[in-house]
Parts: C-alpha cells; structure tokens; sequence
C-alpha cells in the first residue's frame, strides 16, 4: 500500500513516518498543500494523512478541491484543530476520518487500517482467499492453515495482490507500492520478491500474466 502524508511539522511526520513504514506501508511525505496537490497529480495513493494548518495552501482546501476534482482515496485529517466545528468543516468537505493531535501510534495504524479496508469495500480485517488468509492488522500469512514467515516486502507484495483476490496487478504498481520516493529499485526487484513467495507457497500460486503483470490462480487448494 502506498501512502501520501501531509504534514509540515519535522519531528512529527518522522515519527508518522517511520510507523508507516515499519507497518509495511511505502510513504511519500510531503511539508505544504502545493506539494501535496502535485503529488496527487502524479501518483495513485491508497490513502492520504492530511494535516489542516499547512504552508502555501490550507489542508482543507486541499481536500476541498481533491474531492471536487473527483479524488475517491480515503483521507484521514490528523490536526491539533479539536473544536467540533473544525471537525465538522473537515468531515463536511469529504474526509473520511478525523485524528486530533496528540495521538497514539497504534491508535493512527488501526485507524489506517480500518480505512483501507473501507477503500477496497471489505469490513472484514481478515482477507480470505480460497486456503489463503491474511491480516493486516497482525501482518500474519495463513496459507493451508499454516503460519508462513514473510518479510515486510514479500508481505506488501501478496496484500497488493489479495485486494483484491484475484485481479491482475501490474508489475509497475507493485513496484510503486513497495517503494517510496529516493528509494532504488534494481530491476529484479519484484521478480525476486515473487519467487520466495512462490516457495512459500506453492509454485503455481502466482501467476505471471506477460507483459502486464502478476496475478493470483483461480484456484489455491493445489
């Protein structure tokens, strides 16, 4: 999953950041809402943290104008702005969720959990897929109801494919998911990523469809 954080305050966005990312989510961050409106222009995000009092251009305004254009990504407004009528003014102009600072590390990850199952229409936490399970929210892989060991990476990569089961993932939007800005990709990358998957799994598990991607089989209870 990749991510667009919204924040001009240093030491905060570095924290946010850095969970982020040790949750296994790619994280572009961006310090004022110019920035942030040509990041949207640029990249397909899955979710957006949007602070309020931004540099340059208001966060709402931002959010105001994402939502008129037709942006559909969930956004969740993090802001020391608690009044109800600021709540009020953020839920109004199409967030999805309103976090006031202070807040909990753990309290932000389930909150961007719970949005990202509601981007993809699931309310379960849980994903099932014919003998494969897997929950985002404890970064646990079932697979014939045996727990696999994955690492962050191969984790990101068979999400991506799980949500939705079944669909074809093209090769450059797993890639733009499991990387952020600054970040090298050697060309192999993926392709290594879906081989030790492959022997996690079962081989035939992950399909390459040529020239476009990779997908999950039909069928896993091979």
């Amino acid at each position: 999953m990749r991510l667009l954080l919204v924040e001009d305050d240093v030491m905060i966005g570095e924290s946010i950041e850095e969970e982020l990312r040790e949750q296994g989510y790619a994280v572009d961050w961006v310090r004022d809402g110019v920035s942030a409106e040509l990041a949207l222009k640029s990249h397909d995000y899955d979710l957006i943290l949007l602070d309020l009092g931004l540099p340059r251009k208001q966060g709402l305004d931002v959010l105001i104008d994402f939502r008129r254009h037709g942006g559909e990504v969930p956004v969740l407004i993090i802001t020391a702005r608690d009044a109800v009528d600021d709540r009020v003014k953020g839920l109004d102009a199409g967030s999805d969720d309103y976090l006031v600072k202070p807040f909990d590390l753990e309290e932000l990850d389930a909150r961007v959990r719970a949005l990202l199952r509601r981007g993809f229409g699931r309310t379960n936490p849980e994903i099932h897929y014919h003998d494969l399970v897997l929950n985002p929210a404890t970064h646990e892989v079932y697979y014939k109801e045996q727990l696999l060991t994955l690492s962050g990476r191969e984790f990101s990569v068979l999400h991506a494919l799980m949500d939705p089961p079944g669909e074809v993932v093209s090769r450059k939007r797993l890639e733009e998911k499991l990387y952020s800005w600054g970040e090298e990709v050697e060309s192999n990358t993926l392709d290594v990523f879906i081989h030790h998957l492959r022997k996690k799994l079962d081989a035939d598990i992950i399909r390459t469809v040529r020239g476009v991607g990779f997908k999950l089989a039909n069928k896993l209870n091979l």
